[in-house]
């Protein structure tokens, strides 16, 4: 019997270590990680460096509390805004964590305007979070069943439609901000079209609203740039970071720009954990990674190789619906449920997982090898093969008593 509260309906493995994209049980068996800790180990497990930069921080300094300065959160906020763009940093230790400071900065942006009731556009399919403000502006129904009444305050539109949000800006005068995720994990791996990002800075500009961009699972790194935004080369008023920003080591951060860089002043907002020097230090060596090492230009060639090989690989199988992302966030879409694929990928050594019932969804550690992705298709191509085989075969007629 566990005391751990029943949250997770968790499968039945432990790991005890890991190298690189590699995780080893108990019992010594080997596992090919295709989901990196839920995009968050992109330099997969036990990194050399990493680890030696923990070592080093942790015989060092903890954690002191933001009552005082603490240098290396200076030193993490100087590199994120030199990377992004963007100007200042608020430090905290989770994904929802920082879009519940990216809620607060929007509200607080619209009481400046003097508006009484101000309002936030997100998205269909969303996920922000599971704390009460986050769970409200996340677009599932099965994330907020049993914990009403909501937080108001949120405009819901579907995805990537520049037009819907336009019709809540004809209509709507109390929005102050959109939140949207350019690639929605949780989601299904949706991938917005081309000149969405544009368009929506426009719609912004024009009434003066917030532009604010999730950036939790699709940043540090993922889809080939640092941030997802960039490859539209548009810039955001805030963005919530989180999952591979640490590697492993829990840290969060909500970066802002222009008018939203000004909001918070002294006691509107605070972390007692958030940007410790320890937290801080685990930040500071994964950017230096990723950068020196090149794992940005690896997730883009392994991503494209990976999604070419799943759709020549598939292309005979009926049941692909399609087959998205980018980077190293990779979507397969299948006409059925097909959460079984995750237990089946379990016992042949590969750990994958499975999104809104029916996407098999890839976050693979950004250190990856080609060899390593050929392992990962041998052993998932025939299992997704295997199982739609199964969902279009004809059923044995009933037999009458």
């Amino acid at each position: 019997m566990t005391h751990v509260m029943n949250t997770y309906a968790r499968l039945p493995v432990a790991f005890e270590r890991g190298e690189g994209v590699w995780l080893w049980d108990a019992a010594g068996k080997r596992y090919l990680d295709a989901v990196a800790g839920i995009a968050v180990c992109g330099l997969g497990h036990s990194h050399p460096r990493f680890v030696a930069a923990l070592r080093e921080q942790a015989g060092r300094l903890v954690h002191t509390s933001n009552l005082y300065g603490i240098t290396l959160q200076e030193r993490l906020a100087d590199r994120l805004a030199a990377l992004s763009g963007m100007e200042n940093v608020f430090f905290c230790n989770s994904g929802c964590e920082a879009n519940e400071a990216a809620i607060k900065l929007a509200r607080l942006y619209g009481h400046e305007r003097e508006i009484e009731s101000p309002a936030i556009v997100v998205m269909e399919k969303a996920f922000h979070g599971r704390t009460i403000a986050t769970l409200s502006a996340t677009g599932s129904r099965k994330v907020q069943a049993g914990f009403e009444p909501l937080v108001t305050g949120f405009v819901r539109v579907p995805f990537d439609d520049l037009a819907a949000v336009k019709r809540v800006a004809e209509s709507n005068r109390n929005v102050v901000a959109v939140l949207v995720e350019l690639l929605q994990g949780e989601g299904g791996v949706n991938v917005c079209h081309e000149g969405y990002l544009r368009g929506l800075r426009e719609i912004c500009e024009a009434h003066g609203w917030l532009l604010m961009l999730d950036e939790v699972q699709s940043g540090m790194g993922r889809t080939g740039r640092w941030f997802a935004f960039q490859h539209a080369g548009v810039l955001p008023d805030v963005m919530p970071l989180a999952k591979g920003l640490g590697n492993g080591v829990p840290i969060g951060a909500c970066v802002a720009a222009g008018p939203a860089a000004k909001l918070f002043k002294p006691g509107g907002h605070g972390s007692t954990f958030g940007g410790n020097p320890f937290a801080c230090a685990a930040a500071l060596a994964t950017l230096a990674i990723i950068e020196e090492e090149r794992l940005m230009e690896n997730a883009v060639v392994l991503g494209d190789y990976l999604r070419g090989e799943f759709a020549r690989r598939l292309a005979a199988s009926k049941g692909v619906r399609e087959i998205r992302g980018r980077g190293l966030m990779i979507g397969i879409e299948l006409d059925y449920p097909c959460g079984e694929l995750v237990t089946q990928a379990l016992e042949l050594g590969l750990l994958v997982n499975v999104t809104v019932d029916n996407v098999v969804r890839l976050l693979p550690p950004l250190v990856m090898r080609r060899e390593e992705a050929d392992e990962l298709l041998a052993t998932l191509v025939p299992l997704i093969t295997a199982f739609l085989e199964r969902q279009s075969a004809p059923q044995p007629a009933m037999q009458s008593a």
